[in-house]
């Protein structure tokens, strides 16, 4: 007999207890350090999750420990690695300088991995210390028959760990080790794939797998999938399949991800197969550790050995956080070894970020993003829309107007009157970008129709609170209980608010006063908007998932990019080198009466930019730190933008003295307009100032490259014929 099994029929009777921990979704935050904001953090980071890690294996005889992918992408470190100073060959990535030093026993790979393609992949993996594992990811062989697919990487391992029962007597425990990643990659990293691998469904696969790991010898199975927990009926190639792993049988633990969500956590409760106490999915221990490195997921096993098999007998989950989100302060110190092995590609990413993305030709701030259209909003729309109609061509949807929506994320409120984007005019550093986009959402794009798009702006417009127009008493005009974050400022479209009226929707999209319609003059090209048509809609992952206005049946998503939407701010502006980001004027307040006394609060440092601003009149500082200011409602807060002027015509010829008789000629042909190109101007910026579309001058001006267009370029704008 093999000598495990003479072990196990010896130890019968035997208890392990065997701790297994999760690290997932790191995206190279190895350092504590935020790279856009430029400082240290104490809120993710896996060098504070490393000091987790040791205390964790300090406390239990018996451990494992496993990461879960999206490792190698998503931050600027990241980024410097592939593509500011890339990976060679031979040479070790960042992140595994840090996790080598933690000898990790296998890793999964995320979907996120895939992002800069298959050969990075492989020279960064080439630097891991630990085995890695994917079972549902295959190479494309071009031909339709499963039986002979073959797994691009090895599907599973069985691991010899020796433990150590609650006697001391020592036993090999053969531990199965399976992966899995979401089927969705072929979509989010088509042109990086496409040809090259095949993904299939992530509970298919645990079932073809699983019982040959079982008949291998596998006295438990651990499987790490990258795949969230959804509480929605089972399909095809599910993105986040785990409700509908928990059931496959002989699955002894789950450690999850890719939702950057927490489990054990109150947010679960309620949902199909959970049990927040025993922190178990079907009666299967799992755990999900959020993201960045900010958690540590760890499962406690009681194995116990019985007729030479062991068996889960009792099991226990928790989350270890770095950081007191409540009482604000950190709970570990980083891990200084981690913090030395990346400190000079650290250092290199500090570099990186501070040096220059383009210049931008004025300020750039949110102090007035709440009373009038504002350029930190302007920018981050004009980016959104620039690379959605990229995406969109040669697709069904080209041609359908793109509208994009962006949001005043930093606007002071209950996070102080510091709590403002700031970026003065000259040069802007990828880390100025953290001020205009704070979030890691990515591009996503939806199909609305008119009527559909004006409910979302009311929805929008509960930002303000309700103006009597007989009152003369001071009235504040921002509703602080609405987040910012939901002012959604649609460009595209030109509109008022009329904050005389009740909003219609609470914060939360529900009806508060049906008949109302806040939003005025709502009008596309100058004219008032047709409720049938329709639009597309660029904005993120978060508004298109989550809002019944951007998405009221939750089928209008016709773009789920993986690209982050700050990166595409990024691009943007590379791509132009300079930027006038002044806003275009699209939306303002309606006016009311020159008697109302509205006031509005801002930052200190918003005193100068408002001088030029007639509808602002400083008021004093608040008590809480704010500059106050009184806003005029006898005229709109801003200029609704009038359609551009015609050229001017040519003047008459005059006729000679003594015109001698000459046949009619015939009515001359409307000339083209030659636009010369100016820094910041973009091709569908052009177009729709001429009531005309970007495809159609491009296609006119033979342009390879429409997003290609230089200062001083001469763009013939055709003419109505």
């Amino acid at each position: 007999m093999p000598f495990s099994a003479m072990a196990s029929a010896a130890g019968d009777g035997a208890t392990v207890q065997l701790r297994i921990l999760e690290t997932t979704d790191l995206h190279v935050n190895i350092v504590n350090y935020d790279y856009f904001a430029d400082k240290p953090t104490d809120e993710y980071g896996f060098a504070k999750t490393a000091t987790l890690i040791k205390q964790a294996r300090e406390d239990a005889a018996n451990s494992l420990l496993f990461d879960n992918g999206d490792l190698i992408q998503g931050n600027p470190l990241g980024d410097y690695v592939a593509t500011v100073d890339p990976l060679q060959q031979g040479e070790t990535h960042p992140v595994y300088k840090a996790l080598n030093l933690l000898d990790y026993d296998a890793g999964n790979i995320g979907n996120h991995e895939f992002n800069y393609g298959l050969d990075f992949l492989k020279n960064s993996l080439a630097g891991a210390d630990f085995p890695y594992v994917n079972a549902n990811v295959y190479v494309d062989d071009g031909d339709k028959d499963e039986s002979n697919d073959k797994n691009l990487f090895t599907p599973y391992l069985i691991l010899d760990k020796e433990v150590k029962d609650e006697s001391g007597a020592v036993h090999k425990l053969k531990v199965g080790v399976i992966g899995f990643v979401p089927p969705q990659i072929l979509q989010w990293d088509k042109a990086k794939l496409e040809g090259k691998v095949i993904t299939k469904d992530i509970v298919k696969t645990a079932e073809k797998y699983v019982p040959e790991m079982k008949a291998k010898g596998a006295d438990i199975i651990v499987a790490i999938p990258h795949s969230g927990f959804e509480d929605i009926a089972q399909t095809e190639l599910m993105e986040n399949s785990v409700l509908y792993l928990s059931k496959v049988k002989d699955i002894n633990a789950i450690l999850f991800g890719h939702a950057h969500k927490v489990f054990p956590d109150k947010s679960f409760e309620g949902k199909t197969g959970i049990d927040l106490e025993k922190g178990t999915i079907n009666g299967v221990p799992a755990v999900e550790p959020g993201f960045w490195g900010n958690n540590l997921g760890v499962i406690d096993l009681t194995l116990q050995l019985t007729d030479g098999k062991w068996t889960v007998a009792n099991s226990k989950t928790a989350v270890k956080p770095i950081y007191d989100t409540v009482n604000k302060k950190p709970l570990v110190d980083a891990d200084q070894e981690v913090l030395d092995a990346v400190a000079e590609d650290h250092q290199h990413t500090l570099d990186y970020v501070r040096g220059p993305v383009g210049t931008t030709t004025a300020p750039i701030n949110s102090f007035f993003a709440l009373v009038q259209d504002d350029p930190s909003i302007q920018i981050v729309t004009n980016a959104q829309k620039w690379y959605v109609e990229q995406q969109l061509q040669g697709t069904d949807y080209e041609g359908i107007p793109v509208l994009s929506a962006g949001a005043p994320f930093k606007a002071g409120g209950r996070q102080g009157p510091g709590y403002y984007t700031n970026i003065p005019t000259g040069s802007i550093a990828i880390k100025n970008v953290a001020d205009l986009y704070l979030y890691s959402n990515t591009v996503n794009a939806v199909l609305v129709t008119g009527a559909e798009l004006k409910e979302w702006l009311e929805w929008s417009a509960g930002q303000f609170n309700t103006i009597d127009p007989a009152a003369t008493a001071k009235q504040e005009l921002i509703n602080y209980d609405f987040p910012t974050y939901n002012f959604d400022v649609i460009d595209g479209v030109t509109y008022q608010i009329d904050v005389s009226k009740p909003a219609k929707y609470t914060g939360t999209g529900d009806v508060l006063n049906a008949s109302s319609s806040r939003i005025v003059n709502l009008q596309f090209k100058g004219k008032p908007i047709d409720p049938a048509q329709k639009f597309v809609v660029a904005s993120n992952n978060y508004r298109a998932s989550s809002s019944k206005f951007a998405n009221p049946d939750g089928k209008r998503i016709i773009l789920a990019s993986p690209d982050e939407n700050r990166q595409v701010i990024i691009d943007y502006i590379r791509s132009f080198k300079t930027i006038d980001p002044a806003a275009d004027g699209n939306w303002s307040l309606a006016p009311i009466n020159d008697k109302v006394n509205v006031s509005f609060k801002t930052s200190p440092d918003a005193k100068s930019a408002a001088e030029s601003i007639k509808s602002l009149a400083y008021v004093g500082a608040t008590e809480d730190g704010y500059a106050e200011f009184k806003l005029s409602f006898a005229a709109p807060a801003t200029t609704v933008p009038q359609p551009p002027t015609k050229p001017d015509p040519k003047p008459p010829v005059k006729p000679d003295p003594k015109p001698e008789p000459k046949p009619e000629p015939k009515p001359e042909a409307p000339a083209d307009i030659v636009y010369i190109v100016k820094q910041g101007d973009t091709l569908w910026a052009i177009a729709n100032k001429y009531g005309t579309t970007w495809q159609k001058v491009a296609k006119y001006n033979k342009l390879k490259n429409p997003n290609r267009i230089y200062v001083g370029q001469k763009i013939l704008i055709p003419a109505s014929k």
